[in-house]
């Protein structure tokens, strides 16, 4: 009914196999006491080899450049792996042995005896097989040294030492594939990058071959692919045949099996990597790319992981670079020449091009005589110092050049009209650059401001311009020796200095000696001590003239301007002496700033000039008629805050007529005028700063309306009750400073909330102020902004029933400085931990010693997070640089009231 399977197998077959197979596995158990030994004597064995092992690797590997070989670094690990299982093994060998039973021949538990001694017979065997294995010929080999090429530049970098140890770090973190340096020419970042690749034939790197390629401003794909080329092996003259394509194909896949760094020296525009044939550089690939350029923006297109700028050195090392290119036997030669070294030094501004070249230049001076000369013609003339304009120049020109289009390069020239060092405020450019007819305000002045801004920022990116901010003023300003080149092209690179002549700051007494003032067409005499312009010039072709601030001006000849025809911008700012001027003939007349003078009126001329765009008379203390305004029908910028001519009705009405205003600054002192400007559409959106003064007893609620341009605003002596807002959708988009100052009525300011951008506000001698900001009247409000958070500088003084800025903590993602002085009720900041971003800028200043001691801060991380911010200073409206910190004698007595939440 079913199958059956049968096996036959001899019996002595049988018998044979079983009997084997207990010897085998029996031996597991009664041999494990003498296998075990076998083991450890083994073990030992092979622990002597390791240590031999290492201890030729360590002798081979410091005596010479050599490293471990890979089978050795593998050994060593597997004998690592074997004593860490070894000690493991023979952790139970006592449990075991005692185990055993019948004098060893058998076990009380036979199946764990022999796992246990089949574990130690299998590990005798891998023992041995591993110490067989640890009979080394060599143990190392020869360090690879990356393939690189030396720079033949000077073994030392004066000046940028610690620049250089950055550099070498970054390029070296696995997390930097790209990294670019940038800085103005000759700031020396192509001897920086040269340090760098002679680095790689020192450091024991892992990478295969470095490659150096000189870019230039004329991007030139193949150049670069050939010598990329040359330096892996690739060119031939067939090879040199193939297309760009064909080209980056082979270079890419040689790269790709190679671990690189390339430098790219001198770039002026984006290099594409894959274009070329270059992997790009990433974690896994660990390759380098490194690249010096003079444009910032070149820097954002390359998509670099670091950024780095080379800036010009300061006068520490600059003296210390100059002292070595001069010599100590050319300074030792008289005491006078080592002083007027350093002030020869000091024209150079730190520029490590100008440096070298001046300093290898006066090396041979040996006379007090020379040096004089030397510093006399830098000051007056640069371009005609021996070298400066073949050496400097024109490679600080290459920056120039590289300008995309003449607007641009006129704006740069235009930045050297004003004197060394000088802060250039941005605002005043925009002005400027209008009325000389570089920018376009035809399509408003917003869109203008914007095209000077970004000319700006070209211009910085391009390292020609440094800007800056101070005092909540946004700046640029030139490095000495980019001016000195900027006059040089200026003046048809030297052909003819009499086009533009800048003699600024130099402490001129009389006007200068021309001997063609018809070929004049810009002129800067501004921070001089000119007491008279008189003569009349035949200036046919001048278009700018700078006299602002002589401080000894008190007279312009009526006849100065009879023959400058074609002149657009006339600054005559800060002359407080100059009470008359004679304003005629000036037809082409565009932007006049008679500001800071002590002018008395104004309209002389005024009928001739038709074209005036812009006109300044801010601070003219002494200024009582501007009758005949209106006759100037182009006038889009009035500028007459601080001026002794308020608004009254008459100007108010002549203002109303000049149909293109778009910019106007203005002081008010009448309730009844103010009414009328303030119902004004035209006007009031023209409004750029105002300032409300002594309105009387009528303005008891001072109610704005939207102010789309007001930038500045300053309520003083005012007795209004309260500040509001118009219903409508209100807007103070730029409304970035106020001042409220002896307001003695205001309980609040809580239209703030309408004001995001402010950045400066002062308030001073309020006496009842009770609160910056009403939680009640903030609730009630619509269309608000959480306040402060571009607010950079808070000053509260002299308001001594101020209790409250905000009623809880918020955040001030801006704030540097609060300064408190005379309000003694404000015990609570709206400050928590979290509160600042800026804190290694920010501080705390108060007035009187006990206030600080009355603070409530809102807790202890609070408490412990501001208390050493905080400064005392003699006045309110000190920088911080003026005053001893007290904290450390107040903290000892400190209260600290912790409110509920």
């Amino acid at each position: 009914m079913g199958s059956c399977l049968s096996v036959s197998m001899p019996c002595d077959q049988a018998v044979n196999q079983l009997s084997q197979c207990l010897s085998v596995n029996g031996s597991y158990i009664y041999n494990l006491s003498k296998n075990l030994e076998a083991l450890h004597q083994e073990m030992e064995v092979l622990k002597a080899k390791r240590d031999d092992v290492q201890a030729r690797v360590s002798r081979e590997e410091f005596t010479r450049r050599r490293k471990m070989l890979a089978q050795v670094q593998v050994w060593l690990k597997n004998v690592l792996d074997i004593e860490d299982e070894f000690k493991d093994l023979v952790s139970t060998r006592t449990a075991e042995v005692q185990r055993l039973c019948c004098c060893g021949l058998c076990s009380k538990n036979v199946e764990m005896s022999y796992r246990y001694g089949k574990r130690v017979i299998r590990m005798w065997k891998r023992v041995k097989s591993t110490s067989s294995q640890g009979d080394f010929d060599l143990v190392t080999e020869e360090v690879h040294v990356t393939e690189v090429e030396e720079m033949p530049i000077q073994p030392t970098i004066v000046g940028h030492e610690a620049l250089l140890e950055r550099v070498w770090n970054r390029l070296m973190d696995n997390g930097v594939g790209v990294l670019g340096l940038y800085g103005m020419g000759g700031v020396g970042k192509t001897t920086l990058l040269a340090q760098i690749n002679n680095m790689f034939t020192k450091a024991r790197g892992s990478f295969d071959i470095v490659i150096w390629v000189v870019v230039s401003k004329s991007l030139d794909i193949l150049k670069i692919q050939e010598d990329i080329a040359k330096k892996i092996g690739l060119w031939n003259e067939e090879w040199d045949k193939e297309n760009e394509n064909r080209r980056a194909l082979d270079i890419h896949n040689v790269l790709k099996r190679r671990k690189f760094v390339l430098f790219l020296d001198d770039i002026w525009a984006k290099v594409n990597l894959s274009t070329i044939g270059v992997p790009y550089p990433d974690v896994v690939n660990g390759c380098k790319v490194a690249f010096t350029t003079r444009s910032r923006g070149v820097c954002g297109r390359m998509e670099v992981d670091e950024l780095i700028e080379v800036s010009c050195l300061g006068p520490d090392k600059a003296w210390e670079l100059f002292q070595k290119k001069v010599g100590e036997s050319t300074l030792k030669i008289h005491a006078d020449i080592h002083h007027l070294a350093r002030q020869v030094s000091g024209k150079c501004s730190g520029l490590p091009l100008a440096l070298n070249v001046i300093g290898e230049t006066m090396s041979c001076k040996s006379t007090v005589q020379e040096w004089r000369h030397a510093m006399d013609v830098l000051t007056l003339s640069a371009a005609d110092f021996s070298s400066m304009k073949d050496e400097i120049f024109h490679i600080l020109k290459y920056s120039y050049d590289s300008l995309n289009g003449e607007v641009v390069k006129s704006c740069f020239l235009y930045c050297s009209l004003f004197p060394e060092d000088y802060l250039i405020d941005k605002e005043r450019l925009v002005d400027y650059w209008i009325c000389e007819g570089f920018i376009d305000e035809s399509q408003g002045r917003e869109r203008a401001m914007n095209e000077v801004y970004e000319i700006l920022g070209t211009l910085v990116r391009a390292c020609l311009l440094v800007e800056g901010e101070m005092k909540n003023i946004s700046y640029v300003t030139m490095h000495d020796v980019v001016r000195d080149m900027a006059l040089w092209i200026a003046s048809d690179l030297g052909m003819n200095k009499e086009i533009f002549i800048v003699q600024a700051g130099v402490d001129l007494r009389n006007m200068p000696y021309v001997k063609n003032w018809k070929g004049v067409k810009k002129m800067s005499l501004m921070r001089n001590n000119i007491e008279r312009v008189c003569g009349s010039l035949e200036c046919a072709q001048l278009t700018t003239l700078f006299l602002q601030k002589n401080q000894p001006l008190v007279h312009v000849c009526s006849d100065f301007f009879m023959y400058v025809p074609m002149l657009l911008v006339l600054d005559l700012s800060g002359n407080l002496g100059l009470s008359e001027l004679p304003l005629i003939h000036l037809v082409s007349l565009r932007y006049l700033d008679l500001s800071r003078t002590s002018l008395r009126r104004l309209h002389v001329g005024l009928q001739e000039m038709k074209k005036l765009i812009h006109l300044n008379l801010e601070s003219t203390r002494k200024l009582v008629s501007i009758s005949g305004i209106s006759n100037l029908p182009s006038l889009r910028s009035l500028r007459l805050q601080g001026s002794n001519k308020t608004l009254d009705m008459s100007l108010l009405k002549e203002l109303q007529l000049l149909e293109h205003l778009e910019n106007l600054t203005i002081e008010v002192s009448s309730g009844m005028v103010l009414e009328q400007l303030l119902s004004s559409h035209m006007l009031v959106k023209c409004i750029q700063k105002v300032r409300f003064n002594n309105l009387g007893e009528s303005t008891k609620v001072l109610t704005l309306p939207t102010m789309c341009v007001l930038r500045r605003l300053n309520v003083s002596g005012c007795r209004m009750g309260e500040i509001q807002i118009e219903k409508t959708t209100p807007s103070f988009q730029n409304l970035s400073r106020i001042d409220i100052c002896v307001c003695y009525r205001l309980k609040d300011l809580t239209w703030l909330v309408f004001a995001p951008n402010l950045v400066d506000l002062r308030v001073k001698y309020s006496n009842q102020l009770e609160e910056i900001i009403s939680k009640e009247k903030a609730a009630s409000v619509t269309g608000g902004h959480v306040p402060f958070q571009k607010l950079r500088s808070l000053y509260l003084c002299h308001s001594p029933m101020l209790k409250s800025i905000y009623w809880s903590p918020s955040s001030f993602p801006c704030l540097s400085k609060i300064s408190i002085a005379g309000c003694p009720m404000l015990r609570k900041l709206p400050l928590d931990s979290n509160s600042i971003v800026r804190f290694e800028v920010f501080f705390i200043e108060y007035r009187e010693e006990e206030w600080i001691k009355e603070v409530e801060w809102e807790d202890e991380a609070t408490q412990l997070r501001f208390l050493p911010l905080c400064k005392l200073g003699t006045d309110p409206t000190m920088t911080p640089s003026k005053y001893d910190s007290h904290t450390q004698s107040i903290n000892s007595v400190v209260v600290v009231r912790h409110q509920p939440s």
